[in-house]
């Protein structure tokens, strides 16, 4: 990106039967995004205006371009994924619509690679139409993980008030504590003090790591892992002159307020961080994948097709989600 150029900001359309071209029409209207940004949806020509007649967003325009380098300006583009007659089924899973969405990743994925534009918005995908032959992975994090050979990735959700990372990510209760030991609990905890520095230029970031078990295992009457593992990770990280702190019981520090004394939060597992994480965020939470060579967001919700065709999807994470892509690849930059 040259001085005076706009960022090239990806979006991939997710699965095209859920609220993905809703909130996609609806962010891009904000007139602030088109002075920093020029946005690039993966998707389909045909959907993209299926849904702004039904939803009757006739002010929506895009311009139909083959190639990312032919984007530039104010102007929203579109690269058409698909030429053939498919059809959406507004609010349906089907295999057609994971296959597009697995499509429009692979293709922003090689645009990534190439240069071609600086960041990809993901909207949201079911997990259960994917093709498995092409998208053998439990979500967006491990998809990139694998495309940029990154397998430390780690899932970081973010808002002006909180950022959150996971020990784990898409496993089954009973796996986690099967999952977790002292070597990844300390991996994640650089990855994210990492990221902390370079994606949100924190100078001196401080840590919060929770416990697993209640009341951090209260000194092995309610589990041994908080002591045996996770405190050891704990100390070893700051021995490494990493501000880290813990094990802290999730309820007590969400409840008293403690999270806001620190600049990011460690989860064990997807729920511990996840609910605490939505219900102090609201709406506007984004996701981000840290520890990646290139800068992957997306909105904090998934495909909503109960909400389909409504009129009523918030598109206030997916517009967060653009403008947090611009932030972390200026900062970014700003570091080299």
């Amino acid at each position: 990106m040259t001085e005076n150029s706009l960022y090239k900001i990806g979006i991939t359309h997710g699965d095209f039967n859920g609220i993905s071209y809703e909130i996609i029409m609806k962010a891009l209207a904000d007139n602030k995004l088109s002075e920093i940004c020029t946005p690039i949806i993966y998707g389909i020509s045909k959907a993209a205006l299926f849904y702004r007649k039904r939803l009757n967003f006739p002010d929506f325009s895009f311009q139909a371009i083959k190639n990312a380098d032919q984007a530039g300006g104010k102007k929203v583009s579109l690269i058409n994924i698909f030429d053939n007659k498919i059809a959406a089924t507004p609010g349906i899973s089907s295999p057609e619509a994971g296959k597009m969405a697995a499509l429009a990743l692979e293709m922003a994925c090689l645009d990534l690679k190439s240069n071609k534009i600086d960041a990809v918005v993901t909207a949201p995908i079911n997990k259960s139409n994917m093709p498995q032959e092409t998208f053998p992975f439990k979500g967006h994090t491990e998809f990139f993980a694998h495309h940029f050979s990154t397998p430390d990735a780690m899932m970081l959700m973010i808002s002006d008030s909180l950022k959150m990372g996971f020990v784990t990510h898409h496993l089954p209760i009973e796996e986690v504590p099967k999952a977790i030991n002292e070597e990844l609990i300390l991996k994640k905890i650089k990855i994210l003090e990492r990221s902390l520095k370079s994606d949100f230029l924190l100078t001196n970031p401080k840590i919060a790591v929770l416990a697993l078990n209640p009341h951090a295992g209260d000194h092995g009457v309610i589990g041994k892992e908080d002591e045996q593992i996770i405190m050891p990770a704990i100390k070893k990280a700051f021995e490494l002159n990493i501000n880290a702190f813990g094990p802290f019981p999730s309820d007590g520090f969400f409840a008293s307020g403690q999270y806001q004394k620190f600049d990011a939060v460690l989860a064990m597992y997807h729920d511990q961080g996840m609910i605490p994480f939505k219900l102090l965020s609201c709406e506007g939470g984004v996701n981000f994948t840290a520890g990646l060579p290139i800068v992957r967001t997306s909105p904090a919700h998934g495909t909503a097709y109960d909400i389909c065709e409504k009129n009523i999807a918030n598109e206030q994470s997916l517009r967060n989600a653009i403008y947090w892509a611009i932030d972390i690849v200026r900062n970014r930059q700003s570091k080299e």
